[in-house]
């Protein structure tokens, strides 16, 4: 049931010291509050209210100085209930914390607007209050419903309060649960939000376009640090990352960071090809197309984007980040055949960095490599880290002699002939091999790797080359 803010603000001038409850010959205020009220019904029921304060000798109303007892949880009505709301508001107009904080239940929580720690004591409660009173705040209801039950009692809806220390306004949605405590009724549980759509710019004006676009800058440049905790940074206490290249939604500071640590190894810039802005009171939004170059490898990323931004903290964070490759591009970026080519040099400066893991890390999850001197295909992580463990010890760099990439969707391919020279004995080895990659994490990898050595030398030089196969770790040495 809803009821006028300006008949009950009205109607209810009492001071926090009394706990209100209808003298039984105005029984039926309850049946007032339970209809809509008619604009000749307020004055008399104003002045049957008010009979309840006494004038002292200046004419300034004064509380009753006998107690009044509330009724119990059978007998309240629902105007009574919502005139607990003036008895707490006028415990504010005190402003005193002691007096606001005895409204409350002995095992109340109160879950304030502006903090984000629960208060679950009358001395934590009053410490609340101690702040929030400086602002002198008044408040009315501006639409409520109320429930009454066995023993408990709710008042649910959106208030409104006026800051007498500034005249500022700040509207919010509340819920009480009252209880019958020690013959009185005492909030148990009170829960105060801002309104979803009503965040506060503390900025004091209006963001306009353009400013919202540059925002994407403040983002774009954190990317630049190469720092995943500044990147982290930039996204607000609640905020939601629906990443480009992960499964996994990131609702918390430690799983962006988490998701970044990786994507920010390939070195990423934007830049924004199309933005459409909206700007709401404390929000606004960009959705739009953006392209990246990641500086690892020089490809390039395009994809669908959606930044929602909401002030925190004196700056504006991402709220909300959603980006998706885009659907014609599902399989990665569109390649040359001279990018399938430098793909290559990925895996070449992998080798030199004589890392067996960051070598592995270059294949794809489901990756097959057949190598030039082992029998053994190697299907996993674990049995590909394992060739290049002895691989790399004679310290291998690769050159591309003859290659015919090809290029198909979300895939592509490059065949032809390399050779290493390794740096631990000078040697030389001249082989055949078959690349094909696919997109996978935000980048090219190797999906299938087949090396194998030259035939015509192998069969020509066949007893050399045999006497050169160590049985131990079947290497093949050829001489240049």
């Amino acid at each position: 049931m809803k009821f006028s803010p300006f008949l009950i603000a009205v109607v209810f001038k009492a001071t926090a010291s009394i706990a209100f409850v209808l003298p039984s010959h105005l029984s039926n205020f309850g049946q007032f509050h339970q209809k809509k009220l008619s604009p000749s019904a307020a004055p008399q029921t104003s002045l049957n209210l008010i009979s309840i304060f006494k004038k002292d000798s200046s004419g300034t109303m004064s509380n009753m100085k006998e107690r009044i007892d509330i009724p119990p949880p059978h007998s309240i009505s629902e105007g009574q209930v919502r005139s607990l709301f003036y008895l707490w508001n006028n415990a504010l107009a005190t402003g005193d914390p002691r007096i606001v904080a005895k409204r409350y239940a002995a095992d109340a929580v109160l879950l304030p607007t502006v903090s984000d720690i629960p208060r679950k004591d009358k001395t934590s409660i009053s410490s609340y209050f101690t702040d929030f009173l400086k602002l002198k705040p008044q408040g009315i209801v501006i639409d409520g419903n109320i429930k009454i039950g066995k023993d408990w009692a709710s008042d649910t809806g959106i208030y409104e309060f006026t800051m007498g220390a500034d005249g500022s306004k700040v509207m919010a949605r509340y819920t009480f649960i009252y209880t019958f405590e020690d013959g009185q009724w005492k909030i148990l549980h009170h829960h105060s939000s801002k309104m979803p759509d009503g965040h506060e710019n503390k900025m004091g004006s209006k963001m306009t376009d353009d400013q919202v676009r540059n925002l994407f800058f403040l983002w774009n440049d954190a990317l630049d640090t190469q720092d995943p905790d500044i990147v982290a940074k930039r996204y607000a206490k609640n905020a939601v990352l629906l990443p480009t290249v992960s499964d996994k939604p990131r609702t918390d500071y430690e799983s962006i960071k988490d998701y970044f640590e990786t994507f920010c190894k390939l070195k990423p810039q934007g830049k924004i090809l199309e933005s459409h802005v909206l700007v709401g009171n404390g929000w606004c939004k960009d959705v739009g197309i953006y392209e990246f170059t990641m500086g690892a490898n020089g490809s390039k990323v395009k994809a669908r984007y959606s930044f929602i931004y909401i002030f925190e903290d004196g700056q504006w964070k991402i709220s909300h980040h959603h980006s998706s490759t885009m659907p014609e591009e599902m399989n990665g970026p569109n390649l040359t055949p001279q990018d399938v080519k430098s793909l290559f040099s990925l895996w070449n400066d992998a080798l030199a960095t004589l890392d067996s893991d960051k070598v592995a890390k270059r294949y794809a999850k489901d990756a097959v490599l057949l190598p030039t001197v082992s029998d053994i295909p190697r299907t996993d992580y674990k049995s590909i880290k394992n060739y290049f463990d002895s691989f790399l010890q004679k310290k291998p760099q690769g050159v591309i002699l003859e290659s015919f990439p090809s290029v198909g969707k979300g895939w592509c391919k490059d065949v032809g002939i390399y050779e290493f020279t390794m740096g631990a004995d000078g040697s030389k080895v001249k082989a055949r091999y078959t690349f094909v990659y696919v997109f996978e994490d935000g980048e090219w990898k190797i999906s299938h790797h087949h090396s194998s050595i030259m035939p015509e030398s192998h069969l020509v030089n066949g007893d050399q080359s045999a006497s050169s196969l160590d049985a131990s770790d079947k290497k093949v040495k050829v001489s240049a």
